[in-house]
């Protein structure tokens, strides 16, 4: 079962977002704030994590990369309230980052989940998604 951690400071937001994908096959891991976050995702192995822009006290892009730094094509899926997420498109470290504007509906957040895990050209040609050869 593909494990995805969820990190967002709202409540609300990270139980929707569990439950939609627990309705989906995926073991879901929440965490409320940055540090915990990324606590969870140095101590534990994950396919994906959805991860708040705006979170108290901290930025969700510095999140993000700190996840890139350790695994450089990991998945994400970002997701805000606001509209800054223009800004993933234009940093060359945020490449492939899926975006999703808040608030969203499960359908949503389902096709964002599939396209953040989405094999990329990229991956075929160098031969590292499983069954291909190097």
């Amino acid at each position: 079962m593909p494990r995805v951690l969820v990190i967002d400071d709202q409540p609300d937001v990270r139980t929707m977002v569990c439950i939609v994908l627990r309705i989906n096959h995926f073991e879901a891991v929440e965490a409320a704030s940055a540090a915990a976050g990324l606590k969870e995702f140095e101590s534990s192995k994950f396919d994906l994590a959805i991860v708040d822009i705006f979170l108290q006290g901290t930025n969700g892009f510095e999140v993000i990369l700190k996840m890139r730094e350790r695994i450089p094509d990991f998945p994400i899926v970002a997701i805000s309230g606001m509209t800054m997420l223009d800004f993933v498109t234009e940093t060359p470290e945020l490449e492939n980052v899926v975006c999703l504007q808040k608030p969203f509906r499960p359908a949503e957040l389902t096709l964002a989940v599939e396209v953040a895990t989405r094999p990329r050209a990229s991956d075929v040609a160098a031969g590292k998604l499983v069954g291909t050869a190097p």
